[in-house]
Order: C-alpha cells, then sequence, then structure tokens
C-alpha cells in the first residue's frame, strides 16, 4: 500500500524569500514560516506560547512570484510534502526537513504593516496572464462571481440510499 505524504501549513513568513537560479536556469525560493500555538497553563493560568519553524522550498514559477510578492511577516498557505535530508558536518550526521512547496497562496497582510515596500508588493499586484499553480492574491471582491453550476444529477430526499 502506498503512502501519503502531504503538509498543509498557514503560518507567517520568518524573512524575505531568497530566490537563486539553479545552472539548469530553474528558480528556487526558499522561505521559513512560523506557525504558533497558544494555551494557558493549567497549574499557573500563565498564558503559553511555542512556534514552530517550517523551512520551505519551491521552483520554476511559483518560486519567481514567491520570491517577487512575499516579505516578511506575510501570512501564507503552505501544500506540499515533507522531505528530509541529510549531511556530514564535523563528523557528524545532521538532518534537515523541508516542506517541498507545490502550493503557496498569499493571505492577507503583513504582520508588519508593510512598512518600506511598494504599493504592488502589499496588494500582491499580479499579472493575469501569468500561470501559476496556488497563486491568487486578487481579494474575492474583485474575483468576479461565477454562476452555480446546477449539477446533471438531480436527487430527491428518497433517492438516497442512507
Amino acid at each position: 500500500m502506498a503512502g501519503i505524504n502531504k503538509m498543509l501549513l498557514i503560518g507567517r513568513l520568518g524573512q524575505n524569500p531568497e530566490v537563486k537560479y539553479a545552472q539548469s536556469g530553474t528558480a528556487v525560493c526558499n522561505f521559513s514560516v512560523a506557525t504558533s500555538e497558544e494555551w494557558t497553563d493549567k497549574q499557573s493560568g500563565q498564558k503559553q506560547e511555542k512556534t514552530e519553524w517550517h523551512r520551505v522550498i519551491c521552483f520554476n514559477k511559483l518560486a519567481e512570484n514567491c520570491g517577487k510578492y512575499l516579505v516578511k511577516g506575510k501570512q501564507v498557505y503552505v501544500e506540499g510534502k515533507l522531505q528530509t535530508s541529510s549531511y556530514e558536518k564535523d563528523g557528524q550526521t545532521h538532518y534537515a526537513t523541508k516542506i517541498m512547496a507545490d502550493v503557496v497562496q498569499f493571505l492577507g497582510d503583513s504582520g508588519s504593516g508593510g512598512q518600506g515596500q511598494s504599493q504592488e508588493k502589499q496588494q500582491g499586484g499580479y499579472n493575469p496572464q501569468q500561470q501559476n499553480q496556488g497563486y491568487n492574491p486578487t481579494p474575492q471582491s474583485q474575483q468576479r462571481q461565477q454562476p452555480q453550476q446546477q449539477s446533471q444529477f438531480a436527487y430527491d430526499d428518497g433517492s438516497i440510499p442512507f
């Protein structure tokens, strides 16, 4: 039986993305995403917080768009798979786990208010001619409303067997 390697993540960028190009010309973007959880300690009554950091890598047009439009503090949705690699340093084996992103959706505004960035970057300017999986920075109010299509199958309550 085959396994499933699927990672879904919503968090904030911890730094501006870094885009590099491989010798083949492929764009590679690296960035880190923080996810936090809060709870109240039952014994002390104090609020507690824990932050996890996730390394994310994406390629090609998705990488270029992430490098162009994402900034530190911006909230993102990332979908991809986990990949662990190992390397030797000073005779010791180290492991690094990364998310190989297939989809990156830009959510909300940056947590820092987007100071020092161009208006295009804050609003996630986008050329609709670009094809990019998972990229949709256009606010919902600006998206065209598509009429709901009715299913070609009509069911009444009597035809459903459960």
